[in-house]
């Protein structure tokens, strides 16, 4: 795992002497002046830590709470969520993003119903062998839920470890990466044996989500603040390194909302790419594919255009024009294999992807709650 190869580059003198008290002083900071009210906070339950890692990546706690709530009510279980059809699962993820990881919530619970009898493992390097928990989840789960002494090094982490060690280079980066996994090993290594893991992996990610902050670092509240590298120098808000950015390009869509008979033509969309395994609207690369596939349904009419709306990814911009066509008679042409005539009145009962639900929630008021 990453951490454990990174060990071989070791600390700079700083760190060294820096990392004699400073696990403990987090850990402290984190008992007096940490957040101690979110769900997953009261529990060692390797499941329910899981879950909430899992949700966390690239998601703020707020956003994250009615969602881990409500997977819960519905999965209790690790064999719940095993048993449960992947429809299920990312009905209950929509709206939350980044549907790779609900894909590979899913996998990973059926891999421990399996092939570990529906517990987990009890360490972080068996827990990275699992499909969809990366390092710095295996060790969160593993110090959470064991107390094991593993670093993690998530976002929040790596601006914290930025700024304290002053490390140079873009943090996501591999070798900037590295240094980090080294000195995130190095300030364990020199705690104290009674170190409570719980309070320290937790006051960690506090420290990034409330105190070292992306910009305005509160340093007055930091228990780092004494020989924080970024402070002492005056460079907080030179460090992290700003990552290179990209120009985000813009890509064009077009959607089909096929309506006859009460029901809306949904398709399921492909596990791998964008909104995998969601249901969602057809959806075409230009004028004369949406074209012809609505000649495809109806001899007579055209499809009429609303007003598009763009949705941000990661990487790029996607601007949806979504077409309505309302079908004649009352007889509804076949649906093509993979795709399905939904009642619209059942529209909620579908995982589909944020915008597509806010757009047909639009067109149908009362069908679907807003998201």
């Amino acid at each position: 795992m990453a951490r454990r190869t990174a060990a071989a580059s070791q600390p700079d003198a700083h760190a060294r002497s820096a990392a004699n008290d400073a696990a403990s002083r987090i850990a402290a900071w984190q008992r007096r002046a940490g957040r101690h009210g979110l769900p997953w906070q009261q529990t060692r339950d390797p499941y329910r830590i899981w879950l909430s890692e899992i949700m966390l990546q690239q998601t703020q706690a707020a956003t994250v709470v009615p969602y881990y709530e409500r997977f819960l009510d519905l999965f209790p279980t690790v064999v719940d969520l095993a048993d449960a059809a992947q429809d299920a699962v990312l009905h209950a993820w929509a709206g939350l993003g980044y549907y790779a990881r609900a894909r590979n919530l899913h996998r990973c619970a059926q891999v421990l119903r399996d092939a570990h009898g529906g517990r987990f493992p009890a360490t972080a390097e068996e827990l990275a062998r699992l499909p969809g928990i990366g390092p710095s989840t295996a060790a969160a789960i593993a110090a959470f839920a064991y107390g094991e002494r593993a670093p993690i090094l998530d976002g929040n982490v790596r601006r914290v470890l930025s700024r304290y060690f002053a490390v140079e280079g873009d943090p996501t980066a591999a070798r900037t990466l590295q240094r980090l996994w080294a000195h995130a090993q190095a300030l364990i290594d020199a705690a104290p044996a009674a170190l409570d893991m719980a309070a320290y992996t937790q006051g960690q990610m506090d420290l990034g989500a409330t105190v070292c902050t992306r910009t305005r670092p509160d340093c007055a509240r930091c228990p780092l603040e004494a020989d924080c590298r970024a402070r002492i120098e005056g460079r907080q808000d030179a460090l992290p390194s700003p990552r290179a950015r990209r120009a985000q390009p813009l890509r064009h869509c077009w959607m089909l909302i096929a309506e006859c008979k009460g029901r809306v033509l949904l398709e399921r969309r492909p596990d791998a790419g964008i909104w995998g395994g969601l249901w969602s609207l057809p959806q075409f690369e230009d004028t004369g594919a949406l074209q012809a596939a609505c000649a495809g349904l109806a001899t007579a009419g055209s499809p009429q255009a609303m007003a598009a709306i763009d949705h941000v990814f990661t990487h790029f911009r996607l601007r949806i024009q979504p077409c309505l066509l309302k079908l004649p008679g009352t007889v509804l042409v076949p649906a093509e294999p993979g795709r399905a005539w939904v009642p619209i009145g059942t529209l909620d009962a579908y995982g589909m992807p944020a915008p597509v639900a806010r757009l047909l929630a639009g067109l149908y008021p009362g069908k679907l709650p807003p998201r």
